[in-house]
């Protein structure tokens, strides 16, 4: 049996689940526009069309109301049987098929396969590979690496204070473009996806698996990360604040052996404009892509890596 939490937790508390039935009202059109736990008004399907359909985060819910009819009110599921014309398990099952939710199934981010559940095997310590990549000193304009890394050593950078005076700096600065200066000049960086001979896609080396999403001007950036720590098709490998203090840096891993760098990067931006409802960063389709380091002590790293 479906419940309704298992749902909740897999549509952004219940928000995909209005934007996919209002995207069979309205499909060549942005039906939600999300700040914070609020959406803008909405067309209501319900009143004429109309933008009056509003949607605010309650208690980690998103219910919805109308600002002209005060009796059209409730939570995804209520707007759910207004369309679908169903109710209970019925309309569970019908939300699992039509987001294509697959609660209850093995499953894969690039495939529909539902996967058995593997043989037991006898427990044994796993070799854990941990990536690589180049790290170069500032300011940005310099192209060559100075040194190889790894995610546990930059992990260690970013945690520790080697970057925290020039941080807390940039963080004061109001002025945009006296702050793009000074990123640009002192903070040093890392291609995440990568080692180089020098920061251009064709002197890639070596590619490492990882691929960097960035997500700017983020209005709770707590709440953000915990959804990504807790996506269901990926898994954190790195994750932190931005240097400008309102953004995330969510490192993740991709395998090139089944598609290419580009290829998993216009899936996954499409799979988050889908799921969370935000745009991220285009740069990060390229390989060479420069990542500043920040201060962030509460930078998290995949535990796995830290477990040798």
């Amino acid at each position: 049996m479906i419940k309704e939490k298992d749902i909740l937790d897999k549509t952004h508390y219940g928000l995909n689940i209005y934007s996919h039935i209002l995207h069979e009202y309205y499909p060549d059109e942005v039906v939600i526009r999300l700040s914070g736990k609020e959406c803008d008004p909405a067309k209501n399907p319900f009143n004429e069309n109309k933008l009056t359909l509003k949607l605010i985060n309650v208690d980690w819910v998103f219910m919805y109301s109308d600002l002209e009819q005060s009796n059209f009110k409730g939570n995804p599921f209520d707007f759910a049987a207004l369309h679908y014309k169903l109710t209970g398990d019925e309309l569970m099952e019908k939300l699992n098929e039509e987001l294509h939710l697959r609660i209850g199934e093995k499953h894969h981010f690039y495939s529909n396969r539902a996967f058995p559940e593997p043989a037991p095997k006898e427990e044994s310590k796993p070799t854990v590979h941990i990536p690589k990549f180049s790290y170069f000193k500032a300011p940005v304009s310099n192209i060559y690496p100075k040194n190889t890394l790894s995610l546990v050593e930059v992990y260690e950078l970013i945690k520790s204070t080697p970057y925290t005076s020039i941080t807390e700096q940039l963080r004061a600065i109001q002025a945009k473009d006296e702050a793009r200066k000074l990123k640009a000049s002192k903070f040093d960086y890392a291609t995440f996806s990568g080692t180089f001979e020098k920061r251009n896609d064709k002197a890639l080396l070596n590619h490492s698996g990882l691929l960097t999403i960035d997500f700017d001007h983020i209005a709770n950036l707590q709440q953000l990360k915990n959804q990504l720590l807790n996506d269901e098709y990926f898994e954190t490998e790195l994750l932190f604040v931005s240097p400008s203090g309102d953004g995330l840096k969510w490192i993740i891993s991709i395998d090139i052996t089944e598609s290419t760098h580009q290829n998993f990067f216009n899936a996954i931006a499409n799979y988050i404009k889908e799921v969370y409802q935000l745009e991220v960063d285009k740069s990060g389709k390229d390989v060479s892509r420069a990542c500043f380091l920040p201060s962030d002590p509460e930078v998290f790293i995949n535990p796995k890596y830290l477990q040798q």
